[in-house]
């Protein structure tokens, strides 16, 4: 992974205000969609930002860390500059929110390349195991303030 904030750096990614965390999700996937409104339930404070990849900004982040917008198999989550992903980035932003969030720490249970595998198979079968989703279309005007679009 890169250092932290080199995005900054890179001439791609669009500015933005970035004193907050970012979550970087696929808007059209029913899970990442549920992942999102999860988010904003558990973020009492909040902080967390959602980006769709689908928009330039959330596609030049995706390029910059080393994952493909247009067909991924991942999503990024940013604290402080620093990009994490997969169950990695579960894991973290379940830290971050703290409460029920921490459940994601059973993760951890599984050896990282047993949980690296287990995410990409997911990943790659989401669209059959749950379908698709509109996340920009969530009509909740509270959930829609967090979206960097």
């Amino acid at each position: 992974m890169p250092q932290a904030y080199s995005y900054r750096d890179d001439p791609h990614v669009p500015d933005f205000d970035d004193s907050f965390p970012l979550a970087v999700m696929d808007a059209g996937c029913a899970m990442c969609s549920w992942g999102a409104r999860m988010i904003h339930r558990l973020d009492v404070e909040q902080t967390v930002r959602i980006c769709p990849l689908q928009t330039p900004r959330g596609a030049a982040l995706m390029r910059h860390y080393g994952l493909c917008p247009e067909n991924p198999a991942s999503w990024l989550f940013i604290d402080q500059g620093v990009g994490y992903r997969n169950f990695e980035a579960v894991i973290h932003v379940g830290r971050l929110l703290g409460g029920r969030g921490r459940i994601a720490d059973i993760l951890r249970l599984l050896p990282r390349p047993a949980r690296e595998r287990l995410y990409l198979w997911v990943a790659r079968n989401r669209y059959t195991l749950f379908g698709r989703a509109d996340m920009c279309a969530i009509p909740d005007p509270a959930f829609r303030r967090r979206l960097l679009l």
